[in-house]
């Protein structure tokens, strides 16, 4: 086990159990990256990876809300800059809002929390209209596919997670209570 993941572990972000994802998806195991985000002092080797991880780069863009708060910590542990993609109104995908000074001859790496079906590091890096995406990287990547996508990426832990439809989701069919992590950072029970 690497250190990392143990790190997740004595943290309690990796959980068992029955889980609706943001993607609709369900899954058995969660990774709840708050554990280590609530905790600067925690977040730091995981930061220290990253910026190991990370090509030279201007920019580190991250999605809202996890991925903001590692884009700025890379960004402060480095002296570069960060940018984050916010969902749009409609709640389909994701835009750079704020006005940041992008340019064309930046050079960006996309940053994320988790990785599943790459959703939003996909959005992301479509949201960044100006400069070069140089790589993706991820605190945990628990997809069980390739991204296509034609960005190297990498992540500071790897955690293959199967994910299901809903249908065919073997929780669902064995009457598993599905529960669904909130930012509220409670439990939320949902009936099946």
């Amino acid at each position: 086990m690497s250190y990392y993941r143990k790190l997740l572990e004595e943290a309690g972000a990796l959980l068992q159990g029955h889980f609706l994802l943001t993607s609709g998806m369900h899954s058995d195991r969660y990774v709840e990256k708050i554990r280590i985000l609530e905790n600067p002092k925690l977040l730091a080797p995981f930061v220290k990876r990253m910026i190991e991880l990370s090509p030279e780069t201007d920019w580190f863009v991250g999605p809202t809300l996890g991925g903001a708060i590692i884009a700025y910590e890379l960004a402060r542990a480095t002296g570069k800059k960060c940018a984050f993609a916010e969902r749009n109104e409609d709640g389909e995908g994701r835009s750079l809002k704020r006005d940041f000074g992008i340019t064309g001859m930046d050079k960006i790496v996309v940053v994320d929390d988790v990785l599943t079906t790459g959703l939003s590091v996909v959005e992301t890096c479509t949201a960044i209209k100006k400069g070069k995406i140089l790589a993706i990287v991820v605190l945990v990547d628990r997809s069980m596919e390739p991204l296509d996508i034609d960005i190297p990426i990498k992540s500071v832990v790897r955690y293959p997670t199967r994910i299901y439809y809903p249908d065919e989701c073997y929780l669902c069919m064995n009457k598993i209570k599905l529960t669904k992590r909130g930012g509220s950072g409670r439990w939320q029970d949902l009936r099946i």
